[in-house]
């Protein structure tokens, strides 16, 4: 069986594999990387994906002898990057399975881009599937990282805050006044 030299999430792995077996496999069976997800097999859906070189790239199709001395960085690498916590900030995960591929691909994009438009977010994140739907949540929780005023959500001019809440974001959160005004400031002070 031929060795592997893999330089994983920084640190140099030795493993002997044959060849035709896939990044994704390596990485889960023989060295215990077990957050890179294995889902259909065929580079539709986005759960393996890692980064080679800070390029996102799906595992499961790659072979791991064409790896070479590129780095490879799975979510494991990634366990304290702020994305990691502004998806948990948003609730953008429901099953959870598909999340370490999203973080993965989120990862790449805002090391290139950091302050990406949804239409970036939605075009790089395309190849990561969902099942759970949470699609709106996953584009509120790359726009919001590394911004700690929006812990909850994306800035308040954000289409998101609007979709979220089913009203335009302008629009006041408190309850209408007693003749039926709608809330301001000073209205809440004097308890009208």
């Amino acid at each position: 069986m031929p060795e592997l030299e893999l330089t994983i999430n920084g640190g140099a792995h030795r493993l002997d594999a044959p060849v035709g077996r896939s990044l994704a496999e390596v990485l889960r069976e023989d060295l215990g990387f077990t957050g890179t997800k294995i889902a259909c097999g065929e580079g539709h859906c986005g759960a393996c994906t890692v980064q080679l070189d800070g390029v996102p790239i799906l595992s499961c199709i790659t072979l791991a002898h064409t790896v070479g001395t590129r780095k490879v960085t799975t979510i494991e690498g990634l366990r304290d990057h702020p994305l990691v916590h502004a998806f948990v900030r948003a609730d953008a995960l429901q099953c959870g399975f598909c999340t370490p591929g999203q973080i993965v691909s989120a990862t790449a994009l805002v090391e290139t881009n950091p302050s990406p438009t949804s239409d970036e977010i939605r075009h790089a994140m395309a190849g990561n599937l969902c099942r759970c739907g949470t699609y709106p949540r996953i584009e509120e929780a790359i726009r919001s990282q590394g911004n700690p005023g929006f812990p909850h959500g994306p800035p308040p001019s954000s289409p998101l805050t609007e979709e979220r809440s089913g009203a335009p974001a302008e629009q006041s959160s408190a309850p209408p006044t007693a003749d039926g005004s709608p809330a301001t400031d000073s209205s809440l002070e004097r308890g009208d």
